[in-house]
């Protein structure tokens, strides 16, 4: 197990021991809560599955409180259940920055994350995905790579800015398309037939 640390007063005073939310797309619990900040115990589970474990202090995450029951949602549902990590192979402005009147405040972004393997059956064009814990729609797949269309204000609000290429970033798929996957692939049950065998079998 491994304690983080997380300054965060715009949060961290809302918050009492035991809440959950998520940091960078993981749920996990505050602990020993602070005006300014608080800590989070990481299970080896979280160590192996997720990217918090290699985070660097100083290093920015994205903090998200949960959907109280009956509130509106703003994008899909999202777990904070992470299923591996993906590796971001490129994020680069929508318009070049030689072209004249380009700003690096309001140009749009292209994400492309190599997603881990275990998730590739579940991305699905136009679907859900989610990134760092961010709800974003997949644009594009080639069957290892995913396109994304980032607005202004999620590069800049997020974490997505800090990023460099190669970091490693936390892969959540849509849990409707994995439950869709599952019941399309779960071995098919043998058609029951009504037989004597069956009939005397059940006292009949």
């Amino acid at each position: 197990m491994q304690r983080i640390t997380v300054e965060a007063p715009g949060i961290a005073g809302r918050l009492r021991e035991g809440d959950s939310l998520s940091i960078s797309g993981v749920c996990l619990t505050a602990l020993d809560v602070d005006p300014t900040f608080f800590h989070a115990d990481l299970a080896q589970e979280t160590l192996d599955r997720t990217s918090l474990g290699a985070l660097k202090p100083g290093a920015k995450v994205n903090l998200e409180l949960p959907t109280a029951a009956g509130s509106p949602l703003g994008g899909h549902v999202v777990q904070g259940h992470v299923d591996g990590t993906g590796i971001l192979s490129a994020l680069d402005p929508v318009i070049d920055s030689a072209s004249p009147g380009f700003d690096l405040h309001t140009t749009d972004w292209i994400l492309k994350v190599r997603v881990p393997e275990i998730t590739r059956k579940w991305m699905v064009h136009k679907g859900s995905v989610a990134i760092e814990g961010i709800s974003l729609t997949i644009a594009g797949f080639d069957g290892e790579e995913i396109t994304i269309a980032i607005l202004p204000l999620t590069y800049w609000r997020t974490n997505l800015h800090t990023l460099t290429i190669g970091n490693s970033v936390n892969v959540e798929a849509d849990v409707l398309v994995k439950l869709a996957y599952a019941q399309m692939h779960e071995p098919k049950k043998p058609e029951f037939a009504l037989t004597e065998p069956w009939l005397v079998a059940n006292g009949y």
